[in-house]
């Protein structure tokens, strides 16, 4: 289902749910519609009036916030949000203006125009708003339109209170590799569960060809279940895929073991399947840590692009320089390079042991 058939519907469920406590706080739910046109970010952020009452502690005839109450308490209010709203455009922080306060009786509501400078097209904004925090059930309603087009709804609340919006746009490309790439990179730099599956693969050398089909065999795994997984089209449990990573690694180390044994003339290489069908399992594992990062709907293709990306880079730093220095061992000390292949693949499936014992029993302890 699209967002913008899920946006109006959580909206109707938000009225719903406030009418059990009309009494107290009819409505605990603010907007905020930010409008990009060219290089100008304006739009308008509306309120409920009982919440700028509760904020500006009014009382008797003030807190019913006729028109000449509005307007004298206006520069308190807006000065109140503009601390409470942030944006950040392109990674700089920018000022919130909020003017023109117009009362809007039949919505039991108070309106600002918005606006926030920028010097260029913006390719990605990042919006925090804790309005009004003595209301844990209060949300702030999200529309970005870009050139008059609505382009990103969100929900904002004690739970979540920031998003990114990345602009359909070059520059919004741009903003999205610029998040995603490192972010890949990242992942792989901090993952030694990946990281030894991929030098558990590598461990036995082979020609520049067989281990580049090795390693793109990998990667095509991972590719497939890390854009359905993002997508939202099969999303297996951690406890499974955590536990099924680790014995990815296991299996490795023992396979190089069993294979290292046999005579070159004898070995049945199966490390292109392996790497293919345990990628699927990985792939699972990278998104489920892109879903926590927070994956940007507005721009899903980019951002699933620049974390592969981001992935591929990170193995390629790893494997290059592996492949090579292998190569050259096994040229120039062929009976090492065994014997570093094989104390190598034991380390691995220990590990990877290890990993396996501590997700499938211990699972409280990892971070």
């Amino acid at each position: 289902m699209r967002a913008s058939y899920l946006f109006p519907a959580a909206a109707f469920l938000a009225i719903l749910a406030s009418v059990g406590t009309a009494e107290a706080h009819p409505a605990p739910f603010s907007f905020l519609d930010l409008r990009i046109d060219g290089a100008r970010v304006a739009g308008a952020l509306t309120i409920h009036d009982l919440d700028a009452v509760h904020e500006l502690g009014l009382t008797g005839d003030a807190a019913r916030l006729d028109p000449a109450t509005v307007q004298r308490f206006a520069p308190a209010l807006a000065d109140l949000l503009t601390r409470r709203l942030r944006l950040e455009i392109d990674g700089r922080a920018v000022p919130v203006t909020l003017s023109e306060l117009t009362s809007l009786p039949e919505r039991q509501a108070l309106r600002f125009s918005l606006a926030a400078p920028s010097s260029a097209r913006p390719g990605r904004v990042a919006i925090d708003a804790r309005l009004f925090p003595y209301d844990p059930q209060h949300q702030t309603f999200v529309n970005v339109y870009e050139d008059g087009a609505l382009r990103h709804q969100g929900i904002l609340d004690a739970r979540r209170s920031s998003m990114d919006y990345y602009a359909g746009s070059w520059p919004g490309v741009a903003a999205v590799l610029a998040t995603f790439v490192p972010a890949g990179i990242h992942h792989i730099a901090i993952g030694p569960d990946h990281i030894l599956f991929v030098i558990g693969l590598l461990l036995l050398g082979g020609t520049l060809g067989r281990l580049g089909l090795i390693v793109t065999a990998f990667t095509v795994g991972h590719s497939i279940t890390l854009s359905l997984a993002a997508l939202g089209i099969v999303t297996p449990p951690a406890s499974l895929i955590e536990p099924a990573i680790a014995l990815s690694v296991v299996l490795v180390g023992v396979d190089n073991l069993l294979v290292g044994r046999q005579e070159p003339a004898q070995r049945r290489d199966l490390r292109p399947i392996l790497a293919g069908l345990f990628g699927l399992v990985h792939g699972f594992g990278f998104a489920a840590v892109l879903r926590e990062f927070g994956l940007p709907q507005a721009a899903l293709g980019w951002s699933l692009f620049g974390f592969n990306l981001g992935v591929e880079l990170g193995q390629l730093v790893l494997v290059v320089p592996l492949a090579v220095a292998l190569a050259a061992l096994q040229r120039q000390r062929p009976i090492a390079a065994r014997r570093i292949a094989m104390v190598g693949s034991v380390v691995v499936a220990l590990a990877g042991g290890f990993w396996f014992v501590q997700r499938v029993f211990f699972p409280e302890g990892l971070a």
